[in-house]
């Protein structure tokens, strides 16, 4: 009884996380805000649907499945964030305004010039 309950309140709290990021990617209007939406709530609202269901079943079979479908989100989130962040910025659908510092440009400038 008191696994279904943590199982229901870890599955709960990752729905809404979840759901805050499907918010956060359609009222934000930037890229950078919308790649913060899509990774940072998406990836932890997940791990904790994962565990919920993990703690629910309480199989080794599925903690053998869940596992590495958590890893796998934890490293293809940030480095698929990483690369439309790149394209964006050199697209420029980056506000140029809102970087305080702009360590690409200088990468950039240095490839313009080498090649």
């Amino acid at each position: 009884m008191i696994f279904d309950t943590i199982a229901l309140v870890l599955v709960l709290i990752g729905a809404i996380l979840c759901l805050t990021a499907s918010i956060g990617l359609l009222r934000f209007t930037d890229v950078p805000a919308r790649l913060h939406a899509a990774t940072k709530p998406q990836v932890l609202g997940m791990m904790l649907i994962a565990v919920g269901v993990a703690i629910a079943m309480q199989s080794w079979a599925t903690l053998a499945f869940v596992v590495p479908i958590v890893l796998i989100q934890m490293a293809m989130a940030p480095i698929s964030a990483h690369m439309v962040a790149r394209q964006a910025y050199r697209n420029g659908s980056i506000d140029q305004n809102h970087l305080v510092i702009d360590e690409l440009a200088d990468d950039l400038d240095v490839l313009r010039d080498s090649g």
